[in-house]
Formats: C-alpha cells, sequence, structure tokens
C-alpha cells in the first residue's frame, strides 16, 4: 500500500492547490484570455518562454495555438523562445545563457506582442532579461509564477497579469499551470467562435 499511499497523497497535494489557483485567480485567468485574444485579433504574437519543465509547457500552448486546441480552425501566432535549439546554443556559446531569450526577444518582439513567461519560482535571470527586453519592445507580460513569486513580481507594471501558484513545491506548480494554459487555450478559442468546443 505505500506506493498507494504516495499516489493518493501527491493527487490529494495537487488537488489542494488547483482548488486554491481557482479560488484565487479565476477573475485573473479570464483576463489574460481576454488579453491574449486582443493580441491575436490585432494580428499581434505571443511569445513564450521558460527554463526546463516550464519551457515544455510553453510548448504545450504555442502547439495549441498553431496548431488547434480541440476543433479545426486556423493556426494563431505563437512562438515558444525555447524551440530553436540552433539560435539557443549560438547565444549561450557567443554571449551568456542570461541573454538566451532576451536577445530573442529584442530580434521577434514587437509593440503589441505579448510575453508569456512560466516559471515555478520568479527568480530566473534569463526571464527576468527577457521581461526587461519585452518592456523595451512595448510588449505586454503575462506571468505564470509560482511559490513567492522572487525577482519577476517587482518587474511587473500595473496592467500586468501574475499568476502566481501557491505552492513551492515546483511540480505541484507545474501542473496547476498545465492547467491555466489548457484554460487559456480554451477561452480563446471560446472568445474566437462564441460556442463551447467539443
Amino acid at each position: 500500500m505505500e506506493l498507494e499511499d504516495r499516489i493518493i497523497q501527491q493527487l490529494h497535494n495537487s488537488m489542494e492547490v488547483n482548488a486554491v489557483t481557482i479560488e484565487q485567480y479565476t477573475p485573473l485567468i479570464a483576463h489574460a484570455g481576454e488579453l491574449l485574444l486582443h493580441c491575436l485579433v490585432s494580428e499581434s504574437k505571443i511569445i513564450c518562454c521558460g527554463n526546463g519543465a516550464s519551457s515544455s509547457l510553453g510548448q504545450y500552448f504555442t502547439t495549441t495555438m498553431m496548431n488547434r486546441f480541440k476543433n479545426e480552425r486556423p493556426g494563431l501566432p505563437a512562438i515558444n523562445l525555447n524551440s530553436d535549439g540552433s539560435t539557443l546554443s549560438a547565444i549561450c556559446e557567443d554571449s551568456n545563457f542570461v541573454d538566451a531569450m532576451a536577445k530573442q526577444i529584442h530580434a521577434l518582439g514587437q509593440p503589441g506582442d505579448i510575453l508569456l513567461i512560466m516559471t515555478p519560482h520568479g527568480r530566473s535571470s534569463s526571464l527576468i532579461q527577457a521581461m526587461q527586453a519585452a518592456h523595451n519592445r512595448d510588449m505586454s507580460v503575462i506571468v505564470l509564477n509560482g511559490g513567492d513569486g522572487g525577482d519577476i513580481t517587482a518587474l511587473l507594471s500595473p496592467d500586468e497579469i501574475e499568476i502566481c501558484i501557491p505552492s513551492d513545491d515546483y511540480n505541484l506548480v507545474h501542473h496547476a499551470q498545465f492547467l491555466v494554459l489548457t484554460a487559456l487555450s480554451d477561452l480563446i478559442d471560446y472568445q474566437l467562435f462564441g460556442s463551447d468546443t467539443q
């Protein structure tokens, strides 16, 4: 029963974190969905970034944008900065990993674009530089964060959004962030087509 007990405890912990996330952040998630839609219908794009597992979350979200979420529709412009291994390795070789995403944002970002950052703790120097680069390019920022928010929280402007998952367990934060990204994908499709997806 020991293994089963661990499974049950892990799932209960996740359910508790998700319940608190729902209670605290549903209005902000809805607002983020509105901002992302406005970005897309204004012919701007969403640029995602994160490190490690957070990068995988960004890849999931850009896949739902570029291909589809549930139903067939035209692709929507979204980029995950960690997907181009050649560019990342070149920047890291010639400069520093801290610049890996900021340099791409300076090259690709345009006013009206949204930078969507995923992090479990808000303390990565590369993501802090990415946020500063986005502000330099007159982009807005949405942060999916965790724990106490780290250093990124202080860099947000008053009109930007932070959804900070209330846990110091990175795995629980990532799981909740995956659910938030799924909700955002659904909200975008719902607002575009005005009817429930299947």
